[in-house]
């Protein structure tokens, strides 16, 4: 156990200890051209295809991808804008304000999640299938899209392991509990909770997209209903490699404690002592370090008091949270200049992306947010994508969630809907897949999902287009 946490510790000082105490100008996105934004587009792609094309080297050397995109932005930028001092300034405060944060709650939404084993086995029946699907739907806002999905899936395979059709389900699993789920909370999807950072109310994603989520997750609901029903008509009775038996919960503790993960993010929204302090010049407040505080601390309860058999039941490891603060690292930093940019507006170098996404009259066109976030999100990583149209909206959060709610509904549904279009629009998916194929599943390849996705999804984001958007 020790190891792993020392990893990640030591992934973190390498990325952020060098900082030094420096004040640094703020950066003049009118003055950068898009080839500043190449280390962030490295990255991004980085981390979508070589899973695809050269899975073994991204597997052994992905800390090393990211920290190869974060130094080609920040040497550059040493030598040419900030100089040193500048660079050290700007990596203090993205470690500060967002990186850390960002780590520590999906640290503890992962090690307090996967402390919670639910044990047994039921028949995988059309009902019983759905009723799983919607119970993980609910659960993906409050623990997590990637807590939620580890919760259930092995639950949900052990109860179909006797049909002959299958992958259906593993399919609207990713769907609605890897994705779609994930949507009411920021502790649901991490580009929401990057929202909150910038500003966001911790209950604005449930108020303004309750609705949109309710049907979107009736509507696939009542989709997989009708095709699991179809296809457990047709298979008929088979054996059952694994008969019913009563369903238990191992390490019910956890339950608590995310109850007080849920907590201490609302304690950071809402209290607000009116004092702050720098650190080398970067302001910090004592709810978000109390926020954070809190979470490390119930994230190490839970290692105290789960028993191990239940982690290593779950299948438990440190490489999934590893790799994320390995490569937020990098995508944390190298969106620096591409933030800068957006927030120039016309008089910077992305003014062609603005336009497309601005009417005549200046105002934004939401549908273009929602499907220009999805898309990006779909085949890049949704968290990153969402900071980027975020901030090209003007990055404002009162204005945003007032006068410009639909465009941050727009670009918030963009971002946790669309991540179900493929397997690498949202981490959970991928794992997932993993350990449905692990389990003798035959899922689809990279394409064949996409074959299921597009048809199944596309036409109820139309729909949602047309009834908030349009």
């Amino acid at each position: 156990m020790r190891a792993p946490v020392l990893r990640i510790g030591l992934a973190a000082v390498f990325a952020f200890g060098l900082a030094a105490p420096a004040q640094a100008a703020a950066i003049d996105g009118a003055q950068l051209t898009l080839l500043w934004g190449l280390p962030f587009a490295g990255i991004l792609l980085s981390i979508a295809l070589f899973p695809l094309i050269a899975p073994s080297v991204w597997h052994h050397h992905y800390g090393k991808i990211a920290g190869f995109w974060a130094l080609a932005f920040l040497l550059p930028f040493a030598l040419l804008q900030g100089g040193a001092g500048g660079a050290a300034h700007i990596v203090l405060e993205v470690a500060l304000h967002e990186y850390l944060p960002f780590t520590i709650l999906l640290l503890s939404l992962f090690t307090i999640a996967g402390g919670v084993r639910i044990t047994g086995n039921l028949h995988g029946s059309p009902s019983l299938n759905t009723a799983l699907l919607a119970a993980g739907t609910v659960l993906a806002s409050w623990m997590g899209t990637t807590g939620a999905a580890m919760l259930l899936i092995r639950p949900l395979i052990r109860a179909n392991d006797n049909r002959k059709h299958n992958v259906h389900v593993i399919v609207f699993f990713i769907f609605l509990v890897a994705n779609v789920g994930g949507a009411l909370t920021p502790l649901g999807d991490p580009p929401l909770f990057l929202g909150f950072l910038n500003g966001v109310r911790f209950f604005w994603t449930m108020e303004a997209l309750f609705l949109p989520t309710l049907l979107l997750s009736a509507i696939l609901l009542g989709v997989f209903y009708l095709v699991d029903r179809h296809l457990y008509i047709k298979e008929g009775v088979t054996r059952d490699p694994t008969p019913d038996t009563t369903i238990g919960l191992e390490g019910g503790i956890n339950i608590m404690l995310l109850a007080g993960v849920v907590g201490a993010v609302l304690l950071s929204g809402t209290w607000n002592p009116g004092w702050s302090f720098d650190i080398f010049g970067v302001e910090l407040k004592p709810q978000n370090l109390a926020r954070d505080v809190i979470l490390l601390g119930l994230a190490g309860l839970s290692l105290l008091l789960t028993a191990k058999d239940t982690r290593q039941g779950n299948g438990f490891t440190w490489e999934p949270i590893l790799e994320v603060a390995k490569l937020f690292a990098g995508i944390f930093l190298t969106i620096v200049p591409v933030i800068a940019i957006l927030r120039a507006g016309e008089n910077g170098a992305l003014h062609d992306l603005i336009a497309l996404a601005t009417n005549p009259d200046g105002s934004p066109r939401d549908e273009m947010y929602f499907w220009l976030t999805g898309m990006l999100s779909a085949f890049l990583d949704n968290a990153p994508t969402y900071l980027v149209f975020f901030h090209m909206a003007g990055g404002d959060a009162p204005t945003l969630m007032g006068a410009m709610a639909s465009t941050l509904l727009a670009i918030s549904m963009g971002a946790v809907y669309m991540g179900a279009l493929t397997y690498i629009g949202n981490a959970p998916n991928f794992m997932v897949k993993a350990i449905a194929e692990q389990s003798g599943i035959r899922m689809p390849s990279f394409f064949g999902y996409m074959l299921w996705s597009f048809p199944l999804l596309l036409l109820p984001f139309a729909l949602i287009t047309w009834l908030w958007f349009l």
